[in-house]
């Protein structure tokens, strides 16, 4: 049985907690909270050194994440890795490490409706993109205080440009390494927080010419969906209604939250990586949050 290690028991740490139990792992957890369900252990090291993980997820807060990654490089763990996205606040260098797989924690990768997506995009010439993600973050996290958690706090890596890193990562598994971008955003709503509640981009890519992402902490209805042209054809992917149109035909792809996480899951623990983010393009999303931040702060373009 494969011992799985979770790092944070927030929403995130505890939905991933959850689903490898699911996957008949043995699962503990390293929290300060008080956590009834699992093994709990206070430190990192106490986990490693009687838990002995096969198989750890880093699922604090943004602003810990390297600093868990160095940790476990350090005390010489050797076993898989799974780092929730983003990887850090700010670009990093990665450390010498003897893990035997490490992977960023973009779980729409395996999403149903992207992979189809992806399918229909075989071969085609794309011409332009609008990618909207939207989500009111008062609704996030059901029975907590949104004022309280990571994402209000700048200082703890929160800000929906970082949150919502989501669609970076799956625009550039689509359409290829980005060449340029324009941006504007930053705290614009009236939100009780600190960080970033709004942005939007203006990009060029490899596989396409005009791109735009449009990300908020605002929109009241929640909306996050992709529209692709290509030469010969219009897509639309809406993963909030689970929603494939093609052309102007819909069909609609079963879909729960949770098998995202759960197939992410198991290509770790079977070692498939066709769909797993790796550490370094984590690292390339970051890159890229940073020049959207020099772009809206110069109020330039900047060129990758």
């Amino acid at each position: 049985m494969t011992k799985a290690l979770v790092v944070g028991f927030g929403s995130i740490g505890s939905r991933h907690a959850r689903v490898l139990t699911e996957l008949d792992c043995s699962v503990s957890v390293v929290s300060s909270r008080s956590i009834i369900d699992f093994k709990n252990y206070r430190s990192l090291e106490d986990a490693l050194l009687h838990f002995a993980p096969d198989y750890v997820v880093i699922a604090n807060e943004t602003s810990a994440h390297l600093g868990t990654l160095q940790h476990l490089a350090d005390s010489g763990y050797e076993g898989m890795i799974l780092v929730e996205k983003p990887l850090a606040v700010h670009p990093v260098n990665l450390p010498e490490h003897r893990f035997r797989q490490v992977a960023m924690a973009y779980n729409l990768r395996f999403h149903p409706l992207l992979n189809a997506l992806r399918e229909a995009l075989a071969g085609e010439e794309v011409i332009a993109v609008q990618v909207y993600c939207g989500q009111y973050l008062p609704d996030w996290r059901p029975g907590t205080d949104y004022r309280n958690s990571y994402s209000a706090k700048k200082e703890l890596g929160g800000g929906v440009l970082r949150d919502l890193s989501h669609e970076v990562d799956y625009m550039r598994w689509l359409f290829g390494d980005w060449r340029r971008l324009a941006a504007l955003g930053g705290q614009l709503g009236e939100l009780e927080i600190d960080s970033d509640d709004c942005w939007g981009l203006l990009i060029e890519y490899e596989r396409c010419p005009v791109a735009t992402l449009h990300i908020n902490y605002l929109d009241r209805s929640g909306r996050r969906e992709i529209v692709v042209n290509t030469k010969k054809h219009t897509i639309k992917a809406d993963l909030k209604s689970s929603m494939l149109e093609y052309d102007g035909k819909v069909r609609s792809l079963n879909y729960q939250r949770d098998d995202t996480y759960r197939a992410q899951h198991i290509a770790m623990l079977a070692g498939d990586t066709s769909l797993l983010c790796k550490l370094e393009e984590g690292v390339q999303v970051m890159k890229f949050l940073s020049a959207c931040e020099t772009a809206a702060s110069t109020g330039q373009w900047v060129s990758r």
